[in-house]
């Protein structure tokens, strides 16, 4: 699975509300989550339209998330920032049986990311409600440490394991 880096910034905002206990300015995210501040303003703005947040403007105003954390699955927030997915070009005849594994990969993505929650990956437990928590290294900080646990920010196409 390949995500881009909006996605990732995406992510990494919505980590940040998950956390906050009042509104968040747009600087703030852009600053805590080292994302450029028209392109936080452009995420913001995608994900406000997408009913995933709601925001108030002045100086008592900012960002929040529309519902608890609990019950915005990663797959919401990605399914705003990529798009539907584009369907893969058919199999030559002889390569036809991939077609089904493929299939199934994303099915298998699909049920994963819908599953885990903001919630999830605050408490430190990507893995869901459904499994434990994998084991941290010592000092590895957690999720939301100096860059979210989504990865560094780099280049769009990163790859997520």
């Amino acid at each position: 699975m390949r995500i881009s880096a909006r996605t990732q910034y995406a992510l990494g905002a919505m980590l940040a509300l998950a956390v906050a206990d009042s509104p968040v300015h747009a600087e703030r995210i852009a600053v805590t989550q080292d994302i450029p501040r028209r392109f936080c303003d452009n995420i913001l703005l995608q994900l406000r339209r997408a009913g995933l947040i709601r925001s108030q403007r002045g100086p008592d105003g900012g960002y929040w998330l529309a519902r608890p954390p609990g019950e915005i699955a990663l797959a919401d927030v990605i399914r705003v920032t990529e798009g539907a997915e584009q369907a893969l070009r058919p199999f030559s005849p002889a390569a036809a049986p991939l077609a089904e594994i493929w299939d199934r990969l994303r099915s298998h993505e699909d049920a994963l990311l819908g599953e885990i929650t903001l919630a999830d990956v605050v408490a430190g437990s990507p893995l869901g409600s459904g499994g434990p928590a994998p084991a941290r290294a010592p000092g590895s900080g957690g999720p939301l440490g100096s860059r979210s646990a989504l990865g560094s920010g780099g280049p769009a196409g990163r790859e997520v394991p």
